[in-house]
C-alpha cells in the first residue's frame, strides 16, 4: 500500500484509540495494528515477529517516527509512564486525501479501537500473542496444542 494511505490509517486508527480510552504508547499501537491487519485485513503491509511482549514490527516503529519526522504524529511525555502517541491538525489533511481508502477500512479499525482501546499491555500481549500462535499453527490444530504453544513461547504468560 502507497505510504500516504498508511499514514492515513495508522494516523486515523490512533485517533479511534484515544477516542475509546487507549494510553496509545506504542506497545498499544504495535499490538493493536497487528490484530486490525491479521483479523480484519487492514492492508497495511508491516512484518510482524513475536519478540519480546507479543507481535511487534520494526517496519512499524520505523514508520512511526518517519510519521513524527512529517509532523503527522507526536509525543506527549507522561512521567513516569512514558509517551504518547497523538496526531496533530496535518494529519488531517492526510487523511482528506485518502478518504477512499478510509472508507473501505474505517469500520474495521474502529472497531478494533472499541474493543482494544481501554486494554492494557499486558492484555493486549495475550490477545496479540494468541493471534499470531493461531496464525502460524492454524485453526486445525486443537486448542489445547495452541496453548501449550503460547506458553511455551511466552513463560509468563500463564495458562488458565
Amino acid at each position: 500500500m502507497e505510504r500516504i494511505k498508511v499514514a492515513a490509517l495508522l494516523t486515523y486508527f490512533i485517533e479511534q484509540l484515544r477516542a475509546n480510552e487507549s494510553w496509545c504508547g506504542e506497545t498499544h499501537v504495535q499490538k493493536a495494528t497487528y490484530l486490525a491487519q491479521e483479523l480484519f485485513g487492514v492492508p497495511m503491509d508491516f512484518d510482524f515477529i513475536l519478540y519480546k511482549h507479543g507481535p511487534f514490527s520494526f517496519e512499524l516503529r520505523e514508520e512511526l517516527g518517519a510519521l513524527r519526522a512529517d509532523g503527522l504524529m507526536r509525543l506527549e511525555p507522561k512521567r513516569p509512564y512514558g509517551a504518547r502517541i497523538a496526531t496533530t491538525e496535518r494529519s488531517e489533511y492526510v487523511q482528506g486525501l485518502c478518504r477512499k481508502t478510509l472508507g473501505e477500512y474505517e469500520g474495521a479499525l474502529s472497531f478494533v479501537a472499541h474493543e482494544l482501546g481501554n486494554k492494557g499491555v499486558e492484555e493486549l500481549e495475550k490477545l496479540g500473542t494468541a493471534v499470531y500462535v493461531w496464525k502460524l499453527l492454524g485453526s486445525e490444530v486443537p486448542v489445547e496444542a495452541r496453548a501449550n504453544e503460547i506458553t511455551k513461547r511466552k513463560r509468563h504468560i500463564p495458562m488458565r
